[in-house]
């Protein structure tokens, strides 16, 4: 009778709490791919995870395009970027400008140098009927 037997190792992953949707610069391609992502590697023993190989798993930044991964520790950038830390935070955008009045386009007249009639997307010398640069189509 011949058994086998397959032994190995699997890593399960997930995202670090707080850092959720965080997306930071890999530092090997320069690619704004990396997250912080949680890896906890297991021994296996035909592909049934059995021993942890790390209690507390690895938090990581870990780049989607080259799969570089660095320690979070050593990325004070993207540790600033972590939330729900009461005021820490960085914001990821800047917040939009304040506008009065109506959003630029909504009810202020045409463009520039465009008659008032005439539609925008129509030069000033065609008919508004016939489409652009096109001869009516004729079935025999």
């Amino acid at each position: 009778m011949c058994l086998i037997f397959t032994c190995g190792e699997h890593t399960f992953r997930k995202e670090v709490e707080g850092y959720e949707g965080v997306v930071c610069q890999c530092y090997n391609c320069g690619n704004w791919a990396g997250h912080v992502i949680k890896s906890n590697p297991w021994f296996t023993f035909c592909f049934v995870p059995v021993v942890p190989l790390s209690f507390h798993g690895y938090h990581d930044v870990v780049c989607h395009v080259c799969n570089f991964a660095q320690p979070l520790e050593n990325r004070p950038d993207v540790q600033g970027m972590r939330r729900g830390e009461g005021g820490n935070n960085m914001p990821m955008q800047p917040p939009p400008p304040q506008q009065n009045g109506p959003p630029p386009g909504w009810g202020q007249g045409p463009p520039q140098g465009q008659p008032q009639g005439q539609p925008q997307g129509q030069p000033q010398g065609q008919p508004q009927g016939q489409p652009q640069g096109q001869a009516p189509m004729r079935y025999a």
